[in-house]
């Protein structure tokens, strides 16, 4: 009786452990482990392994295999292939670090429906004995001219084609652990990113089209929630039209209104106007085009994902299309123009520096200050009661020195996470501490305040930070673009470049920037009717504001 019970829970034990497994999750697994070895394994971080062949020696190793036992059997094969690896004594930093470990999970590592044991344990111990030398195939250092975050020696493939096989999985396999290891705010997606690899994955393994490949590599970008994060690449064109309106448009109540001319001629001949309400494109509401297309729109919140969408709703490859509008409480049907970028000749009328208001209000357009005008800046709104800094499109780097204006002494206004390039996954705080300002007793004793809205991103945010370390600092607008810290691009196979934010961005008391954005202390959108009527509802409040100081 004994024997037979022992006999049935061996024979229970071994069909638990050897059951079928999906090719979806195989390929998952492989390219979890794959990803795992380049960055950990110190034998293949230090770029003496082809590794993209390794992948393609053993992807039909990975299909042949039908249970969890052989699929386990082939990887432990493959890690026992890679030579020894040294037991560390100790890898603990000579510098104490503080790390920031939202993102970090090797919890995978111990899947018992598709790891043996003895796999698991080889996993561990790499992890334990991950090389500490310098990394082949990422950088993270400062001081160059581009990001700090660099993906170094990836072989382009300049014939790539969508119909091998091996290099869309690889794609994949690139992208995805480019993110799981160094985005730093993947613990903020809104899908968590184990799952949109099992989600997506079939699509490069068998796609329906080269459309579909193709918009996969989109799609996942933008999986992200990233308003830095997006692939481009040619074939979008291809898919959503070359050809542009010769409009600025703003998505309002799920309707687009026209709130600027990219060239008066062109406008006028489509008879398009500041004001007009656009309620259909071909027949479709624009509700309707935003729900189909918003999946190809990068943005860390719903403002940014408005403000992006525009190309998904309004480009085509006709030169003319039909639009459903309202003008003077009017709806009509008429054909518009559509023409190539290079064609709008886009108008860039210039514009004033910096002004005084009425009241003896200063109003600095941000956009166009540089360093160099901040003397006559200062001596020019030195004795005003408020001053007004318009930060809704990108500032140059003038926040330091304007700050020793501004401010009375230095003061932390920020903190940074960077990634641990030596234990993928993990983020460390910087130490130093980031202060802006200097002790200035004849610093400037008005009212400070800045309008933000969407189209302040990432620097323009930065510099919404510091000046809210100014003493009678008020924010006024709406939520920004939620994408803080330098964006890092990058070529993940030929035709597809992409990009994401490679470094945390926080206040001093750890407070999240990425997707929030800056928090307006009083908020303020722009209406249809304040557009049609030519007002700049946020800056008309802020004029209220400084005069009122309510």
């Amino acid at each position: 009786m004994k024997k037979t019970v022992l006999i049935a829970f061996l024979l229970l034990f071994q069909y638990s452990f050897s059951k079928p497994i999906t090719e979806t999750q195989k390929l998952v697994a492989t390219c979890k482990v794959w990803g795992f070895l380049k960055y950990y394994h110190p034998n293949v971080a230090d770029g003496s392994k082809n590794w993209d062949e390794q992948l393609f020696q053993i992807l039909p190793k990975v299909e042949e295999a039908q249970t969890s036992e052989a699929f386990s059997l082939v990887i432990e094969n493959w890690i026992d292939s890679l030579g020894e690896i040294k037991k560390q004594e100790s890898l603990k930093p000579v510098v104490k670090k503080e790390y920031f470990d939202k993102n970090f999970d090797l919890s995978w590592v111990n899947n018992k429906e598709l790891f043996s044991k003895s796999l698991s344990k080889k996993l561990k111990f790499i992890e334990e004995n991950r090389i500490q030398e310098k990394q082949y195939y990422v950088a993270y250092e400062f001081g160059s001219n581009g990001p700090p975050l660099q993906f170094k020696n990836e072989v382009k493939y300049a014939d790539f084609k969508w119909t091998d096989k091996n290099l869309r999985l690889l794609a994949l396999f690139r992208y995805w652990n480019y993110i799981e290891y160094f985005f730093p705010y993947k613990y903020q997606m809104d899908e968590n990113w184990d799952k949109v690899l099992n989600d997506m994955l079939p699509r490069y393994y068998k796609p329906e089209s080269e459309k579909d490949f193709t918009l996969a590599m989109r799609e996942i970008s933008v999986k992200l929630n990233d308003t830095h994060a997006a692939t481009s690449m040619a074939q979008l064109s291809d898919y959503f039209g070359d050809k542009f309106i010769p409009v600025d448009v703003k998505i309002i109540d799920q309707k687009a209104i026209v709130i600027d001319l990219k060239n008066d001629s062109l406008a006028k001949i489509s008879d398009l106007r500041i004001g007009d309400v656009i309620t259909k494109v071909e027949g479709k509401t624009i509700a309707q085009l935003l729900k189909e297309n918003s999946k190809y729109v990068e943005g860390s919140n719903e403002p940014s994902v408005l403000k992006n969408a525009y190309w998904t709703i309004f480009n085509g490859k006709t030169p003319t299309f039909e639009i459903e509008f309202i003008r003077d409480g009017k709806t009509a049907v008429k054909t518009i123009n559509r023409y190539k970028y290079q064609d709008l000749k886009i108008q860039f009328p210039d514009q004033e520096k910096w002004k005084i208001l009425e009241g003896n209000i200063g109003y600095v357009n941000f956009g166009e200050v540089k360093e160099e005008d901040l003397p006559n800046l200062i001596a020019a709104l030195k004795n005003t009661v408020a001053i007004i800094f318009d930060d809704r499109k990108r500032p140059h780097d003038v926040i330091y020195p304007l700050a020793d204006w501004l401010n009375p002494e230095p003061v932390e206004y920020v903190k940074y996470v960077d990634p641990d390039v030596n234990y993928p996954g993990r983020y460390i705080w910087r130490k130093e501490e980031e202060k802006i300002g200097k002790v200035n007793p004849d610093n400037y004793k008005g009212k400070v305040i800045v309008l933000v809205d969407e189209n302040a991103v990432s620097h323009a945010e930065h510099a919404a930070m510091a000046l809210q370390t100014v003493p009678k600092s008020t924010i006024i607008g709406s939520q920004t673009g939620g994408a803080d810290g330098a964006n890092a691009r990058f070529l993940i196979i030929k035709g597809f470049s992409s990009s994401f934010t490679c470094y945390g961005v926080f206040y001093p008391n750890k407070k999240e920037v990425q997707r929030i954005g800056i928090v307006p202390d009083i908020e303020v959108k722009p209406t249809i009717l304040g557009i049609q009527q030519g007002r700049d509802e946020v800056l008309e409040r802020a004029i209220l504001f400084a005069k009122k100081g309510k």
